[in-house]
C-alpha cells in the first residue's frame, strides 16, 4: 500500500533527493542504494519534476559518492564512533555504513514523522525529533571520544546565524569531533535554481567561499579538507576529471568542508 507523503518547503525536498537515488540505484549505477528504491516503492508522491532535474540528481548522487567515502574513512579509523547525521530526511547512510556505535538521525519533527512510518528504526539506530538549530545535544547518550556529524543538503537554506547555531550546539555537546559539512557558493546560491526544489518553494539562502572562510566563522573548529562535488561527478561523468582541475569549475562547485572541533 502506497504512502500518502504532504510536505511543502524544505522537508519536500528529501523526497527528490531520495527519488534521485533511487533513479541512479535502478539505472547507471554509480551507487547502490537499494533501501532508497524500497523507499520510492512505498511513496504516493508525483516524481515528474525530480525525475526532469537533470541537475538536483547528478549532485545528489556525487555528494552521495563523496560522503560515503568520507565516513567510511571516518569509521574505519574511529570504530565504535557516534554519528550524528543532522537534517537526515529520508537519507539510509546509516544502512549502508559499518562500525559505528550508534546513529543518530536528526531532522524537524514533521519530517521525522514521514521517516517514522517509513524507516522504523531502533536498537543502534534513533531518530530525534528537533530542530538542527535547537539544543539536541542532550539526547545523546553516548559520552565516547569520537564523534562524526553530517550536515548534508542542508547549510545553503539558512542563514549564517543559523549555522553558527547548529555548531554552538555541537560544541556544546562534543569535544573533537569531526563535522562533515556541505556548502554552496554565493554565486550558485544567487543565481542557480534547481525546477525541483523551486516546486516544492524552498529557496537557496546562504553560502560562503570556501572551508577556510566556514571555519574562520565558526570558534573552536578548525578546517581540515574540502571536497568538490566534482570528485563525485567523475564517477559517472569522466570528463569532470579534468574540469576539476579548473578552477571555476571547482570553485562554483558545492564542496564538503570537513572541520575538527578543538579537543
Amino acid at each position: 500500500m502506497s504512502e500518502k507523503i504532504t510536505l511543502s518547503g524544505v522537508p519536500e525536498t528529501m523526497l527528490q533527493t531520495v527519488y534521485a537515488r533511487a533513479k541512479e540505484t535502478k539505472t547507471r549505477g554509480a551507487i547502490n542504494d537499494c533501501k532508497s528504491v524500497e523507499l520510492v516503492e512505498k511513496l504516493d508522491y508525483d516524481f515528474t519534476l525530480a525525475d526532469k532535474d537533470t541537475a538536483m540528481s547528478s549532485g545528489v548522487i556525487a555528494r552521495t559518492i563523496v560522503l560515503d567515502r568520507l565516513v567510511k574513512e571516518y569509521l574505519a579509523a574511529h570504530p565504535g564512533a557516534v554519528v550524528v547525521n543532522i537534517a537526515c530526511g529520508l537519507d539510509t547512510r546509516c544502512y549502508r555504513m559499518r562500525g559505528y556505535a550508534h546513529w543518530y538521525n536528526l531532522d524537524l519533527p514533521e519530517t521525522i514523522a514521514v521517516r517514522e512510518k517509513l524507516l522504523p528504526e531502533s536498537g543502534s539506530i534513533s531518530q530525534i525529533a528537533m530542530s538542527a538549530m535547537d539544543d539536541w545535544g542532550g539526547r545523546i547518550e553516548e559520552r565516547g571520544d569520537h564523534a562524526l556529524v553530517i550536515i548534508e543538503g542542508l547549510t545553503m537554506y539558512l542563514s549564517e546565524a543559523d549555522v553558527r547555531q547548529i555548531f554552538s550546539v555541537i560544541a556544546g555537546r562534543f569535544r573533537g569531533a569531526e563535522v562533515l559539512v556541505e556548502t554552496m557558493n554565493p554565486m550558485v546560491v544567487k543565481r542557480f535554481k534547481e525546477k525541483s526544489i523551486e516546486g516544492s518553494k524552498a529557496k537557496f539562502t546562504w553560502g560562503v567561499k570556501d572551508g577556510r572562510a566556514l571555519a574562520a566563522l565558526l570558534p573552536g573548529f578548525r578546517y581540515a579538507g574540502e571536497h568538490g562535488l566534482t570528485e563525485g561527478m567523475a564517477a559517472f561523468v569522466p570528463v569532470y576529471k579534468l574540469l576539476d582541475r579548473i578552477p571555476l569549475v571547482r570553485n562554483i562547485s558545492n564542496r564538503i568542508v570537513v572541520l575538527e572541533q578543538d579537543a
